[in-house]
């Protein structure tokens, strides 16, 4: 039976224990929690959990006109969702099992970017030219083009790139590979949740790209994260991109599992 709710208060107390079982693979339910706790805005959300036997066995939700988040979670509550009146979905994130059967009980099948969760195991850190920092109050004018660059290069509506730039930025949640005192590249690093920290977005400019700064950027993030933050670190990648999952494995990356990020008639 799902549960819902606009109370993000009542959402956790109900469902992030369960989300707090797998830290790993429901490392988007807990950092989107976590910002809308510490603020992000999230006008017009509605949150959900699945109980089954007595006991939560999954979650969702969505803060529109974002894409609805599966969590980890068995299929049929995937498919009871479907059946729920939740609205206009424009697209669905969650493991990929998931992500299908609920595009197979909508009737719709959408138009699928097939991703893959890593978590990191040793950590090799590249060679690069250059070095890493923590993006400070005066680099908010390029992490905002940077945000707004990467969410309409991989076709996700991410909000308010000025909102989200603002907020990472005053947390210390995104860093800068510099060469020659030049930024080249950017991650961002998600806080510490259940031991977990995620990094993401990964951004270098066109002109910069094939010179090993997103390795270099990721290593640096990554080592920052567990260095201050938490004790385990993943990331997503999307498996058209050779590059990029060939990069992440030469650092240290070890796949998980497999996520879809399934978009409906051109939505974000």
């Amino acid at each position: 039976m799902w549960t819902f709710t606009a109370d993000v208060a009542e959402y956790a107390a109900a469902a992030e224990p369960f989300l707090l079982a797998d830290p790993v693979r429901n490392t988007v339910p807990l950092t989107v929690l976590a910002d809308i706790r510490e603020g992000m805005p999230a006008q017009g959300a509605v949150f959900g959990w699945w109980t089954s036997g007595g006991e939560v066995r999954g979650a969702a939700f969505r803060t529109p006109p974002r894409a609805l988040v599966l969590a980890d979670m068995p299929v049929e509550a995937g498919i009871s969702l479907m059946r729920e009146k939740i609205g206009d979905v424009p697209a669905i994130v969650g493991p990929r099992r998931l992500a299908e059967a609920a595009c197979e009980a909508l009737g719709r099948p959408g138009d699928v970017r097939a991703e893959r969760l890593y978590r990191l195991g040793g950590l090799t850190v590249p060679g690069t030219p250059g070095r890493g920092r923590t993006a400070t109050a005066g680099d908010l004018p390029l992490m905002v083009a940077w945000l707004d660059a990467f969410g309409a290069e991989v076709g996700m509506d991410s909000g308010d790139p000025v909102e989200a730039a603002t907020r990472r930025l005053a947390r210390g949640d995104l860093v800068v590979w510099e060469e020659d005192g030049v930024p080249v590249s950017m991650a961002g690093v998600s806080p510490g949740v259940g031991g977990i920290c995620r990094i993401g977005p990964v951004y270098t400019p066109p002109a910069c790209r094939g010179r090993g700064y997103g390795s270099a950027v990721t290593a640096f993030a990554s080592r920052r994260a567990l260095d201050e933050r938490c004790d385990e670190v993943v990331l997503f990648t999307d498996l058209a991109n050779p590059t990029s999952n060939a990069v992440y494995q030469a650092i240290g990356y070890e796949p998980v599992a497999d996520y879809a990020h399934v978009r409906f008639g051109g939505s974000a």
